[in-house]
């Protein structure tokens, strides 16, 4: 769900107050991110991809959350992740295998906390 006014588009991804904090990544290439996009860090260059649990290169463990989409499709691409803070769990991309459950314990442990959604 988004909210536009004048100049700004609000998207249910950001779900609390804890300090978010962001830093800049290197997408590897053959990736097209979306914000929100649960990524993982490749142990031997620190690119980072969609976290999958079948991967061996250490994405599989979930490290950031993309902050902006992001098309590395045609080559690597610089983007910003959120390193943390608190995200709503339903407006989030999981990579194949991987659910709130499967990744939580690996975000909190890095600062970043996922929230269920709360309609009013």
């Amino acid at each position: 769900m988004s909210v536009t006014d004048e100049s700004h588009v609000y998207d249910a991804l950001l779900a609390g107050d804890f300090p978010r904090v962001t830093k800049n990544v290197i997408v590897l290439s053959g990736q097209n991110l979306v914000r929100g996009a649960v990524v993982g860090e490749v142990t031997a260059n620190g690119k980072v991809l969609l976290s999958l649990t079948a991967a061996e290169d250490g994405s599989q463990t979930p490290s950031l959350i993309m902050a902006e989409a992001v098309d590395a499709s045609a080559g690597d691409a610089v983007g910003v992740a959120y390193a943390t803070g608190e995200f709503s769990e339903d407006a989030l991309t999981f990579g194949t295998a991987h659910t709130k459950a499967t990744t939580e314990a690996a975000l909190r442990a890095r600062g970043i906390f996922l929230k269920p959604t709360v309609s009013v």
